[in-house]
């Protein structure tokens, strides 16, 4: 079929468009991450001075470096619509997300739609795979904090133990109040059929808009966290200790993502922006720790139970373009998230001059030193 000099123009138009948003995005990650890196090297002598006063600014500098993310997508035009409980509520409280997964761009998506959560981007701590500490934010992820897991059978005790070796060493310490996990273990398209056949051979529901969640990361991050009082478990002296500064996890924020026809958004599109605008829809739903069992048979239950809500909340999503209404509710009630296009811009601003000034400083000792 001919090609329409419309057609080429829309075509030469989309790939210069992809390899500018492709240069600047290279730009800012060549002057943001470094710059990132070196405030905080300067800041050393405070984290030993006034630890508190040091994760303070190393969380606005890493919502900053989130926000430059979520800007490449909104000024995409990939917005985000929010449905169900609102998380404003509590962004104060300690909480657990948990996220189905069906591509790279939902952690893209979460940047976005958490930025106007209040303190939340800044003190959440993220569970990814261990291969995004080799990609351009994984040196970020590291100083922040953030726990790169290893996927597996092989791996699977140990890493649940070195899990919960960091959260004890890094969670709290840092005034972390969010934590994210995608208990999936992996992209729907990856697990689905391998989820499948273990729910036809356990007799468990066949889902197709999401796969069977794993345990482990759940169950740690649970026993972990939660104040002794609200699992059970007997307080001990340590645990008075942290009882006096933390409340413990107070919230299971159960986190579904939506895309028109069930098509995800990469990185790769994220990036280059070559789809057309597209609205990602994200549901909230909140529960009290105190409502989430303990024992493991019980909280495998729970969690399979949420999944199973999630393929249904996904397959009215698909057919009906929405998401249903909460339980008391008549009509569903969606929330358009918004970003501050001069926010964005000043971040990127403050970004580059201070790649600048960087490298300024940087030139200087160099030369006084040859």
């Amino acid at each position: 079929m001919a090609v329409t000099l419309e057609q080429a123009r829309r075509v030469g138009y989309t790939c210069l468009k992809a390899l500018l948003r492709f240069a600047f995005m290279v730009a800012n990650n060549l002057v943001a991450i470094p710059s990132y890196v070196l405030y905080l090297i300067v800041l050393q002598p405070l984290r030993v001075l006034d630890s508190k006063s040091f994760w303070y600014i190393e969380g606005v500098l890493f919502k900053w470096l989130l926000a430059m993310v979520a800007s490449w997508g909104w000024w995409a035009g990939y917005s985000v619509v929010e449905w169900g409980d609102d998380v404003k509520a509590v962004s104060e409280d300690e909480a657990m997300v948990l996220v189905n997964h069906q591509a790279t761009g939902d952690v893209c998506t979460l940047m976005m739609c958490l930025q106007d959560k209040g303190t939340v981007v800044r003190q959440m701590l993220w569970l990814m795979d261990h291969i995004f500490k080799y990609t351009n934010f994984g040196i970020v992820s590291l100083i922040h904090g953030d726990f790169f897991i290893r996927q597996g059978r092989a791996h699977r005790d140990q890493q649940l133990v070195l899990l919960k070796e960091h959260l004890e060493k890094y969670y709290r310490s840092r005034n972390r109040k969010w934590i994210v996990l995608f208990p999936e273990g992996g992209f729907l398209r990856k697990r689905r059929e391998t989820s499948q056949a273990f729910a036809k051979k356990n007799n468990l529901p066949f889902l197709k808009h999401v796969t069977l969640p794993r345990l482990g990361a759940t169950q740690v991050i649970l026993k972990t966290l939660v104040a002794p009082q609200e699992n059970g478990s007997p307080a001990g002296g340590d645990a008075v200790i942290k009882e006096s500064k933390s409340k413990g996890l107070q919230w299971v924020i159960d986190t579904t993502i939506a895309y028109p026809k069930g098509d995800p958004i990469d990185i790769q599109t994220w990036i280059l922006g070559y789809r057309q605008p597209t609205v990602t829809h994200v549901h909230y739903r909140i529960f009290p720790v105190k409502d989430v069992p303990a024992e493991p048979k019980a909280l495998t239950n729970w969690l399979y139970q949420r999944f199973i809500e999630k393929e249904d909340l996904l397959t009215h999503f698909y057919e009906t373009g929405a998401f249903p209404p909460l339980q008391g509710q008549t009509k569903a009630v969606s929330r358009e998230m918004t970003l501050s296009n001069l926010w964005l811009v000043g971040i990127q601003s403050l970004a580059f001059l201070s790649g600048g000034m960087w490298y300024c400083i940087l030139q200087y000792f160099y030369h006084c030193l040859f």
